[in-house]
């Protein structure tokens, strides 16, 4: 088993790779800040697994992107939240595995053993929601593109507006910051062709085929 571990903390990323080589089977541990360090490393080592802490917050549109040019790769996030969303949203940026915080160095080694053989190692609360949200697929995620001029992360977003959220309560659900936030409902608005959230809210409804959340209609831009 060859590991990367990315962890901006580089005591937490040194401990977990120190006790991860004292473990069987694992051949190879290496510990890098940033998640762009990845293509080098993969190529050069060949490693199998990326360990990525998720704790500090992670760009999941970067963790798309590896997975997407790296499609042999296991990547699993260390320190997710057992949440339902958390779990749902890691695993479609492309992790195929996690790490809950109050894990120990055994569960670790046990959830990347899982994972290098196909398994996901999980509580059976996270298996029932899974499998929940699997069943109960949401309308808006079923719908056609917003729109040909959106980006992927645009539309995530637009569809979140159009349910009613907050730039405050988008940013929490997408893990991301609050300026990134707005910077993107400013481009969303600037694309659609309005001057107004409750107007951007009207657009999402009728390209979503009227399956959006309504309320919130009071809400800035900004908020």
């Amino acid at each position: 088993m060859k590991v990367v571990i990315v962890s901006p903390v580089r005591l937490l990323g040194d401990c977990i790779a120190a006790c991860l080589r004292q473990q069987p089977g694992v051949s190879l541990v290496l510990h890098t800040h940033g998640i762009e360090a990845l293509p080098d490393l993969v190529r050069k080592h060949s490693v199998g697994i990326v360990l990525l802490d998720v704790t500090q917050g992670i760009d999941l549109d970067a963790v798309r992107g590896v997975s997407l040019a790296h499609p042999g790769l296991s990547l699993v996030a260390l320190g997710l939240s057992t949440q339902r969303h958390a779990v749902i949203r890691c695993g479609q940026a492309g992790f195929v595995g996690y790490v809950p915080r109050d894990a120990s160095i055994e569960d670790l080694h046990v959830a990347l053993t899982d994972v290098q053989a196909g398994r996901l190692s999980c509580t059976p609360e996270v298996s029932g929601e899974l499998l929940r949200a699997l069943f109960h697929r949401r309308d808006d995620d079923l719908s056609q593109p917003l729109g040909q001029n959106l980006t992927a992360r645009e539309e995530e977003i637009l569809r979140l507006v159009g349910r009613g959220l907050a730039n405050k309560e988008i940013a929490r659900e997408l893990n991301l910051s609050l300026a990134t936030v707005k910077h993107y409902v400013h481009k969303i608005l600037q694309k659609l062709g309005v001057s107004s959230r409750t107007q951007a809210m009207s657009k999402a409804r009728t390209l979503m085929g009227g399956n959006a959340v309504g309320g919130g209609y009071g809400r800035r831009w900004g908020d």
